[in-house]
């Protein structure tokens, strides 16, 4: 069975850049996990992320999707079907003056039957709990409710892979948790995702982090294997999850708790095994 996505000396180069926005990169992510991609800005995890979905083509080096390698404009057609992205900012996909308009768009482009089509929009947009927004103007949504409508649209195209670009960057917390628990929920149905975020927290949650420094991945591996190595985090110019951090302030302090925490729910056990 093929990867999900599988990159090979993945290189991409910006026209009048000095040198590759993402440089040499060897990625493999299984089918059906869940993998967050680290990194601060100019580290090329964006970049990464519309090579993987045919936005961009390699400027050398290989990446496939789903099995299709990604050469031309036809073969990123293809991997598109396996694929989709949601961005930063949900206005930058939306395209109707009807919530249920934009998420048929992309389905539209399929050549998809209007039957079909009507189907794949209720059911996205009801997966997504945006149903009774069906007729309502996108512009007048809020922030976390537009994220939601752009996903209903990625849903509708029926892909086995989403990638999220810095989905929640722009929402409150509350919107944030939001949306990640429903990629969680779609990774529990089978969905391959791929979370590039610069949000600690999120990561920790993840199955396994790529960690993106100068267009190289600098790190890999488990979320706890991975911010174990605090010092190597930091230099990097990344946070590590809060939990981490006051881990390392109590052992600082004489306080003998494990130096691998990673979420609110360790701690607590783990504060509670000392009491």
């Amino acid at each position: 069975m093929h990867e999900a996505i599988s990159a090979r000396n993945l290189s991409y180069h910006y026209e009048g850049a000095d040198k590759n926005a993402v440089d040499s990169v060897n990625i493999e992510i299984a089918r059906g996990e869940f993998v967050a991609i680290l990194g601060r800005n100019g580290s090329g995890k964006s970049t990464l992320g519309k090579l993987f979905n045919g936005l961009y083509l390699a400027s050398q080096g290989e990446v496939f999707v789903s099995g299709t390698q990604i050469t031309d404009e036809n073969s990123a057609y293809e991997a598109r079907k396996h694929c989709g992205m949601v961005f930063q900012d949900p206005d930058n996909q939306m395209v109707a003056t009807i919530v249920e308009e934009d998420v048929a768009f992309g389905c539209e482009n399929l050549g998809v039957a209007p039957d079909e089509i009507k189907r794949r929009v209720q059911k996205a947009l009801e997966t997504v709990g945006m149903s009774e927004y069906a007729l309502s103007a996108p512009h007048m949504l809020s922030g976390g409710q537009k994220q939601r409508a752009a996903i209903a649209g990625v849903l509708a195209m029926q892909p086995d892979i989403i990638v999220f670009d810095e989905s929640t960057s722009m929402l409150d917390p509350s919107g944030r948790r939001d949306i990640f628990s429903l990629a969680q929920r779609l990774n529990e149905r089978g969905v391959t995702i791929v979370w590039i975020t610069h949000f600690m927290e999120e990561a920790a949650l993840c199955q396994r982090l790529y960690v993106m420094d100068g267009g190289r991945v600098a790190l890999q591996g488990t979320p706890r294997e991975v911010f174990s190595d605090a010092e190597a985090v930091q230099k990097l110019g990344l946070d590590v999850p809060d939990m981490t951090a006051l881990a390392r302030q109590l052992k600082q302090n004489g306080i003998d708790v494990r130096s691998d925490i990673i979420t609110i729910d360790e701690m607590e056990v783990e504060l509670c095994r000392l009491a």
